[in-house]
């Protein structure tokens, strides 16, 4: 039993009391001073439930906002990948005439790194890591 219930059972048995002592003439004032304490009981857990319950909402919506958001939309792959090739053309020049195939080679090395890179960020499934779950702790500090 609870604390709190037996403190509500005391009152009971005092509104019990003062109605035996009293008589039925306060009946009805002793019943509503009862429920009304019962009342005040319930607003204060149903307060605390709606409290309890905000909090958590906030700290869910403050964790989706707080673990990254990754876009895999089909443009903004095409866009990335026609950008690529439009710079692949002068690095590719300018490596190529400034230090023949070394250069060459460094360059598309850079231009395939940064292709790499951001495969690696809108699928992180194709290089072993997984997405977090909508609730999962993955990104968590």
């Amino acid at each position: 039993m609870d604390a709190r219930d037996t403190e509500l059972k005391k009152e009971l048995d005092a509104s019990l009391q003062a109605r035996r002592e009293l008589g039925e003439d306060y009946e009805s004032a002793l019943v509503d001073s009862f429920l009304e304490k019962v009342d005040q009981r319930i607003d204060g857990a149903v307060e605390r439930r709606v409290r309890r319950q905000l909090a958590e909402q906030q700290m869910t919506t403050a964790r989706d906002a707080r673990s990254p958001k990754v876009t895999d939309s089909w443009g903004e792959r095409f866009g990335f990948g026609i950008v690529s090739l439009v710079l692949a053309v002068p690095l590719s020049a300018i490596g190529g005439g400034v230090a023949d195939l070394p250069g060459l080679l460094v360059a598309w090395a850079g231009i395939v790194g940064v292709n790499v890179v951001q495969v690696a960020r809108t699928n992180p499934s194709l290089f072993g890591r997984r997405r977090p779950a909508r609730g999962d702790d993955a990104w968590e500090d």
